[in-house]
């Protein structure tokens, strides 16, 4: 049998040990070491459990302490750019502001610098502006006196270039009366108008007188009434350029008719046959003075003038309604001409342009052809 010695530590002496005994002790020895074993393999996990958990607590911590830290840091960031953009709007509103301010003084500065110019330019050009005045005023005061120097040479003239016109016009009107000028130095008005029918019977004279002044003068009535009773004349007429006052187109002023120059040859014409109807009365009923003097009182009085003003005032709105017309019809055609015009213009381009496309196969147009392309 197989026998193991061991050796006691103590005394030294040599222990004999069996098989079974040793096997005996091998198990006990390895119970005892696997149970070590397990509480050493415990106590080690558990240990490394506690470091492992340990560690990972303080990597939590540390990542936490780091986020906390990156929080802070981008707040603090923020913060930081907060307040950049505030002190950036704050130096922009204050820049702006300055801008603003140095305009306002700049437009203070100029204006300031306009009014020293403007005040000396007004001192500097004062005395020459009133020397220029007074040139100027000299300038008119010549100028008005070459003009009246002038109209008063020219008055003259333009009474001859009046007064020989209503003589063309009468005589135009008038061809069988006898119309002549007075004689130059001849007192008795401008034109005696001798009223002659067609049969050769006088019927009675009309004493014209033309004026062409600015202003009206009460003593020409006076006057040519005394020029009438001088030539015997029937009726005494004043044409003039101007009227009085209370008078438009015609009108008669202590038995002598006032009219302008537009209107006197249809005054001419209603007295003129006044006239001639009196005198074929005058005819028909000779020896009647009775009714010679009413007919003459008749012509004298205030409902012949009445009744003449009104057909005379009826000619001159026939006339005016007659001007009136013929300017807007003047006005009508002249603009259907023009449209007339642009027609013809667009008809023809337009058949100028077909012939260009098409060519000979248009049929022509003679209208729109030139004398030497229609033979």
């Amino acid at each position: 049998m197989n026998q193991q010695i061991i050796i006691c530590p103590n005394c030294g002496k040599e222990i004999e040990l069996s098989k079974a005994f040793t096997k005996q002790v091998e198990e006990k020895i390895r119970d005892e070491y696997k149970i070590k074993y397990a509480e050493d393999i415990s106590k080690v996990e558990e240990k490394a459990k506690k470091q492992v958990r340990e560690e990972n607590t303080f990597e939590i911590s540390d990542l936490k302490n780091q986020v906390k830290e990156k929080d802070n840091k981008l707040q603090e960031a923020i913060r930081n750019e907060l307040e950049l953009r505030k002190r950036q709007r704050e130096l922009e509103e204050r820049e702006n502001n300055l801008e603003i301010e140095k305009e306002r003084t700049i437009d203070e500065e100029r204006k300031k610098i306009r009014e020293e110019v403007s005040v000396k330019f007004a001192e500097e050009h004062r005395l020459k502006d009133a020397e220029k005045d007074k040139e100027k005023a000299d300038l008119l005061r010549q100028i008005e006196d070459l003009k009246r120097k002038a109209e008063q040479g020219s008055q003259q003239t333009q009474g001859e270039v009046m007064e020989i016109e209503l003589e063309n016009l009468l005589r135009l009107k008038f061809r069988t009366d006898d119309i002549a000028p007075v004689p130059k130095g001849v007192k008795g008005g401008d034109v005696i108008h001798k009223i002659i029918t067609q049969l050769g019977n006088y019927c009675g004279t009309i004493l014209w007188e033309s004026k062409r002044t600015k202003n009206w003068s009460d003593g020409w009535v006076q006057k040519l009434k005394e020029d009438q009773r001088d030539i015997k004349a029937n009726v005494a007429i004043i044409v003039s350029t101007v009227l009085p006052k209370d008078i438009r187109h015609i009108g008669n002023v202590d038995g002598v008719w006032v009219v302008d120059f537009f209107t006197f040859i249809e005054l001419a014409e209603v007295i003129r046959n006044g006239m001639i109807e009196v005198a074929r009365t005058k005819v028909s009923q000779v020896g009647k003075n009775e009714k010679m003097e009413v007919v003459y009182n008749y012509l004298s009085g205030q409902e012949f003038r009445q009744r003449i003003e009104a057909i005379v005032e009826a000619f001159v709105g026939m006339k005016e309604d007659l001007d009136a017309e013929k300017r807007a019809m003047e006005r009508i055609w002249s603009k259907r001409e023009q449209q007339i015009s642009r027609i013809m213009k667009n008809t023809s381009g337009m058949y100028g342009d077909l012939q260009e496309i098409i060519g000979r196969s248009l049929l022509p147009i003679s209208k729109l052809e030139l004398p030497s392309i229609e033979k």
